[in-house]
């Protein structure tokens, strides 16, 4: 007897449908997975067998064959473990068939217990996507799996709870769709940074316009404390954005029942020792996201940036420019998102006080060889490079708390809606991200700025790139002044964020 239940998997952050078919066949008694299982998979044969007999349900003695459709896709994880036991309990008939608007999710502990499988999200959403219209999670799960709208969800803790609702015996309550509360954990504030005027004005630049910055300062300057300070001033997530950020955390397993979505811009700091393929994402057989896909739709910060390795600092370039990543491995190719703000922050030499103080005993040769880390492409993909001086005693002592963050959202929020009813619905989403066509479109120059731009081409030896750059950033000091066109002063207000000292580009 064979009969069929629906199921869901995971590629790279997508979901898609799975059919799982279960047949019980005369023979030898024997239990086979096939349609490319991994190793994860074909040891669902132990832990459903266990908690079958484990929950008081006979386990038929015969020869059971467990396809995963589509066939050809390699199946991987803990996930197929309850629609294999409701498929093999329906096959004997101990269930009803599942509807075909149900499907089923979840790993078993060997006692019947439905633990929760990472990616809920994802695979919700295809869910959602394939007509499902009743979905059985593992009660932890549950909450996320909510954030798909237009389903029921049913929080399943073992699997006798799930064969007398099945049976309709006793039914199991479905879960209320999660709503975010309030934030217990608030964000560091920019009323904490005193002085630093300058680099608040470049960050708030930043935030305006999605823009990528590099600040330059000796230690202890505040760089990693006012790169901190950037996600308070970010505008707020919107649902779709959030969905999308989500899906990729929740494929790694960070979110959990209590905060399921992301309500807040992702802040990804990883440490200098990372591996390209941590920064990009990979792994074999299972190719997983890196931090730039974790920091979707949020901020990137290296700090000490050139103590990364090269080839990690140069990993980032095509993702910088593409808004996404492409990891080809021997078992497939995967392609991740990765719209991310690159927040950086670096030393002038390696002592660190070059430029700033005496104390520093590097020789020419030496500063130069650290500087030059940086490689002149990755350089010119950041828009914003901003000096982060030592503050005096006054400033530490005597000066009083700065601006907060929330007067400077309401300025980002502000230049923000510009771009929103600029763009439209279906454009950008902000300054940084215009194209060749938004540039000629939303960034004419008149004669003072065309004598301005062509000055600065000349004298700084700008790229095509940088000179793109510098109109993005120009067009987004416009919108922060409320200004329909751009002007001298914005133009100049844009190159002195890329006329820094050796830097200039």
């Amino acid at each position: 007897m064979m009969t069929q239940v629906h199921s869901l998997g995971l590629h790279g952050v997508e979901g898609y449908g799975v059919l799982c078919e279960c047949d019980l066949s005369g023979g030898l008694p024997n239990f086979e997975i096939v349609g490319l299982p991994d190793t994860a998979v074909k040891e669902a044969r132990d832990r459903v067998r266990a908690a079958v007999k484990n929950c008081g349900f006979q386990f038929p003695v015969s020869r059971i064959t467990v396809n995963l459709a589509p066939a050809d896709r390699k199946k991987g994880g803990t996930v197929y473990d309850l629609p294999i036991l409701v498929g093999i309990l329906a096959a004997q008939g101990e269930l009803p068939r599942p509807e075909e608007d149900c499907a089923f999710v979840g790993e078993l502990s060997l006692s019947g217990t439905v633990r929760s499988v990472p990616g809920m999200l994802p695979m919700a959403l295809a869910a959602q996507k394939d007509g499902i219209r009743r979905l059985f999670v593992p009660a932890d799960a549950a909450p996320e799996a909510t954030l798909a709208k237009g389903m029921v969800v049913y929080p399943v803790e073992n699997v006798k709870q799930l064969v007398a609702h099945l049976k309709g015996e006793e039914l199991i309550p479905p879960a209320e769709a999660w709503k975010p509360g309030e934030n217990t954990f608030p964000q560091p504030d920019f009323s904490e940074v005193k002085g630093q005027e300058n680099v608040k004005r470049c960050l708030e630049i930043a935030a305006a316009g999605g823009h990528n910055v590099l600040m330059i300062g000796p230690p202890g300057s505040g760089k990693s404390m006012l790169a901190r300070r950037l996600p308070s001033i970010l505008p707020d997530l919107s649902e779709k954005e959030s969905l999308e950020a989500t899906a990729v955390h929740s494929v790694l397993g960070l979110t959990t029942k209590e905060q399921p979505m992301l309500t807040a811009r992702p802040f990804r700091s990883p440490h200098h020792t990372v591996s390209a393929m941590g920064m990009a994402g990979g792994g074999n057989p299972l190719i997983r996201p890196g931090e730039i896909s974790l920091a979707h739709h949020g901020v990137l910060f290296l700090d000490e940036l050139p103590e990364f390795h090269k080839d990690v600092l140069e990993v980032l370039r095509q993702p910088m420019e593409e808004g996404k990543v492409q990891i080809t491995r021997a078992a497939g190719s995967e392609t991740f998102p990765a719209r991310f703000m690159l927040v950086c922050a670096m030393n002038p030499c390696k002592c660190g006080w070059y430029g700033y103080s005496d104390r520093c005993k590097c020789n020419p040769k030496d500063v130069e060889k650290y500087q030059y880390k940086i490689s002149g492409p990755m350089l010119d993909r950041i828009d914003l490079i901003v000096d982060v001086p030592p503050p005096d005693f006054g400033t530490l002592s005597d000066k009083p708390a700065g601006e907060p963050s929330s007067a400077i959202k309401e300025r980002v929020d502000s230049a923000r809606n510009l771009q929103a009813k600029r763009f439209g619905t279906e454009g950008v989403p902000c300054n940084a991200q215009m194209g060749r066509t938004e540039l000629e479109e939303f960034c004419p120059l008149d004669e003072p700025c065309q004598n301005l731009m062509k000055s600065a081409f000349e004298r700084l030896g700008l790229t095509a790139r940088g000179y793109d750059r510098i109109l993005r950033v120009a067009r987004t000091i416009a919108d922060l002044d409320g200004c329909e066109n751009i002007q001298a002063t914005h133009i100049a207000e844009a190159l002195q964020y890329r006329a820094t000292g050796w830097m200039a580009k």
